[in-house]
């Protein structure tokens, strides 16, 4: 189970699309995440990039907790297609931010 709201991560995703404008934004609300939710949404990247499977997370998030050497906002922002593997990684845990996305942005 990710230890992180579907909503935060939408939060991610859209000021990593905006990475240009967004990057001192994303780099606070990474940091203000409690240590659980940024070992998630590591897991969560590595899943959607395909460096674990969906049935991994555990796995996924015990290596994240282990293996850290960098901030994980450094981290995550060095990491190409942050948004792109965020959302795969939700599509393959059956989950979407979507709606959260579109709520976000004010489209409802």
């Amino acid at each position: 189970m990710l230890d992180i709201t579907v909503r935060r991560v939408a939060n991610v995703i859209l000021m990593a699309r905006e990475m240009d404008r967004a990057e001192g934004e994303l780099r606070a609300f990474i940091d203000r995440l409690s240590e659980e939710e940024q070992i998630s949404l590591v897991a969560l990247m590595w899943i959607g990039r395909g460096s674990f499977d969906a049935d991994e997370l555990e796995e996924a998030k015990a290596t994240a907790a282990t293996e850290a050497t960098t901030p994980t906002a450094d981290y995550l922002l060095g990491t190409p297609h942050l948004s792109d593997h965020l959302e795969n990684g939700l599509d393959a845990l059956g989950l979407s931010a979507s709606d959260d996305e579109d709520d976000l942005m004010g489209h409802r």
